[in-house]
């Protein structure tokens, strides 16, 4: 259970998409010292770390050493791009239980420097389904499609309801200067794009960047202290889900569960979240995650999405303000730090102000990590300004 007396104290992320001058190791120890800097603290202060498998070496072995750290808790937990959202949690389950008073996350890549698709991040031949699924290439971008071609034929999703994730997002990234896509676009563009797997164009796929981020959880006191805004941890949850042999559901998220536990810690419903972070690794994704959290029914989300409805200070429920995986940032194929990170500005006050939601007091961060089409942990932290 989340520890109703931990917050976010302080948050980083990288400005660089491309980083063809900087290790992954450098990269961490930049935006860890990113978000000290924003929360005011020093490097001792740290006695707990939290990393997943885009960490080189040994986890937080390798890592704590390379940082410099003394801490007294440290945790790898990987889950894939929604580690950072879960480590928020465990952080602050482990300050309730006293292992720590201050916890850094961090999490950083290089894919696009180094030219790693994430497709290739699964075909270890020692993993236990890859002599089941290795055979037939199962590619990623494939994988998501059919999981939108299930939705399509179901409920009667159409395309031109995904292209408006997209547009909400690059209406969004054209006021993140940092933003990899900042260019405005349209049903029609993202239609327009070249098919990537039917039904999903390339305007539906999230960016491949370079980058990370870094967030700082503390005990209440240390947060109360510090003078910066208090974001209070209220609800976590997460859930991994899989295909059960020859039972295949390919329209429902692990996110049924993490968003539900999530709810129920906090004591809070839908209707009251103000602003919604979640993972859009492919347009697809976050129609699924808006169903499974329950701000729609099931088959409605692309009623939910379309006509802007996403789009901060225009629908009910602004989504990913600035620009999300789609247009701004995925840094090391994952895309859950970016989430925490956006959610924690949004309470701040801090997003930019063309996007900043009004009044904006409770907020959700989501995230959906490994493969929608097979298997996949989802993570959800509901976040609270004081």
């Amino acid at each position: 259970m989340a520890n109703p007396g931990a917050y976010i104290a302080g948050i980083f992320e990288h400005p660089t998409r491309l980083a063809t001058d900087k290790s992954v190791a450098q990269l961490h120890a930049e935006v860890a010292a990113g978000a000290l800097a924003d929360a005011g603290l020093g490097k001792n202060d740290i006695d707990g770390y939290f990393c997943a498998g885009d960490a080189p070496g040994i986890g937080p072995l390798s890592m704590v050493e390379y940082l410099g750290l003394r801490v007294r808790h440290a945790d790898s937990t990987d889950i894939g791009g929604s580690s950072p959202i879960a480590h928020v949690a465990y952080a602050a389950q482990a300050i309730a239980a006293g292992k720590c008073n201050v916890a850094l996350i961090t999490t950083a890549g290089r894919p696009r420097a180094a030219a790693e698709a994430p497709g290739t991040l699964t075909e270890n031949p020692d993993y236990p389904e890859n002599g089941f699924e290795l055979p037939y290439r199962p590619l990623l971008a494939a994988g998501y499609a059919l999981c939108a071609r299930r939705h399509m034929h179901e409920f009667g999703t159409t395309s031109e309801q995904l292209a408006w994730i997209k547009v909400a997002a690059s209406r969004h990234a054209q006021h993140n200067p940092n933003a990899m896509l900042r260019k405005l676009v349209t049903v029609e563009d993202v239609l327009a794009s070249p098919m990537v797997a039917d039904p999903l164009h390339r305007l539906d796929c999230c960016i491949m960047s370079d980058g990370g981020g870094a967030i700082i959880v503390t005990r209440g006191e240390v947060g109360k202290s510090l003078g910066r805004p208090l974001v209070r941890v209220r609800g976590s949850g997460e859930s991994i889900k899989y295909q059960l042999g020859s039972h295949i559901d390919l329209t429902t998220t692990a996110g049924v569960k993490s968003g539900q536990m999530a709810y129920e810690e906090a004591g809070v419903t839908p209707a009251d979240i103000k602003y919604l972070s979640t993972y859009d690794s492919f347009t697809i994704t976050v129609l699924l995650a808006l169903e499974d959290l329950g701000f729609c029914a099931k088959g409605e989300g692309g009623r939910f999405v379309e006509d802007g409805k996403l789009v901060s200070g225009v629908g009910r429920l602004p989504v990913n303000t600035d620009g999300g995986g789609l247009c701004n940032n995925h840094p090391a194929h994952r895309g859950g730090m970016t989430k925490v990170i956006e959610a924690t500005r949004q309470l701040r006050g801090e997003a930019h102000p063309a996007v900043q939601v009004k009044n904006c007091d409770l907020a959700m961060a989501h995230g959906t990590g490994g493969m929608l089409d097979r298997r996949h942990g989802c993570a959800t932290v509901i976040l609270e300004r004081e």
